[in-house]
């Protein structure tokens, strides 16, 4: 059975007191749960929130990494930065570093590839821009970038890699794919790894829907067959709405 996980991206939100008010809340309301909750706090709050969850199941990631050990960098955080102060997953690949800081397939595969030697749980996003759903192009962009940044690795990688498919035009936007645009694109990410590996590691993979998911469509966003959870940006922030999606599960 696939793992279920619901994780929260804060991204550049929340200062050390919001992130320790809102830990608390978290640690003190989840509720009674199948499904793996991570939370991805600031870089600067990471170690808060690592010693705030430590008898808590909550789990914490990052929101992104170098590919580098260590090095002239200015401003970039490596893998073992990570690791030493207790954060074994990291998210990578999300649309707004691919947009905003020009990371592209190639980068993301010298992360990917760094994290897996670290031995790091990666959640690796990916999806289409509004124009490649318009003009029908969104599974071809997708298969593009699994192939480029994933394709290359073993098979036995792919039990420490989260999928996280997130249509880049429902990010932030108040749009959602549908139920049905979720799974089919989900159901199309199986059988493409199905296709480069097997059928076992496709079907075992854990694919996460990140896209403008809520209290109100979650439920049925993760109702569908290959969706095995979500990747939630806004929504995580509050506290109640983000268990409500947990609960969703």
């Amino acid at each position: 059975m696939r793992t279920k996980i619901v994780a929260g991206n804060w991204k550049m939100n929340k200062n050390l007191e919001e992130t320790e008010a809102l830990l608390a809340e978290l640690a003190a309301k989840l509720p009674d749960t199948r499904a793996e909750v991570v939370v991805a706090p600031t870089f600067v709050n990471l170690s808060t929130a690592v010693n705030h969850l430590e008898n808590s199941i909550i789990q914490v990631a990052a929101q992104n990494m170098h590919f580098a050990e260590d090095g002239a960098f200015t401003g970039e955080i490596s893998a073992d930065m990570l690791l030493n102060i207790g954060v074994e997953t990291v998210i990578l690949g999300h649309s707004e570093r691919r947009s905003l800081f020009g990371e592209d397939d190639e980068l993301l595969s010298k992360k990917v590839k760094t994290a897996l030697v670290k031995d790091m749980k990666i959640i690796f996003c990916f999806g289409e821009e509004l124009e490649d759903r318009k003009s029908e192009n969104h599974f071809a962009v997708v298969e593009s970038q699994l192939k480029n940044a994933l394709f290359g690795l073993n098979k036995a990688d792919w039990k420490q890699i989260v999928l996280a498919y997130e249509p880049v035009w429902a990010i932030g936007t108040g749009e959602t794919a549908s139920p049905e645009q979720a799974q089919e694109m989900h159901a199309f990410i199986r059988k493409t790894i199905a296709a480069a590996f097997d059928a076992k590691i496709a079907d075992e993979v854990t694919i996460l829907y990140g896209g403008s998911v809520k209290p109100n469509n979650a439920k049925e966003i993760f109702s569908k067959p290959d969706v095995d959870g979500g990747l939630i940006g806004g929504a995580s922030l509050k506290c109640n709405d983000f268990m409500e999606i947990v609960k969703a599960i």
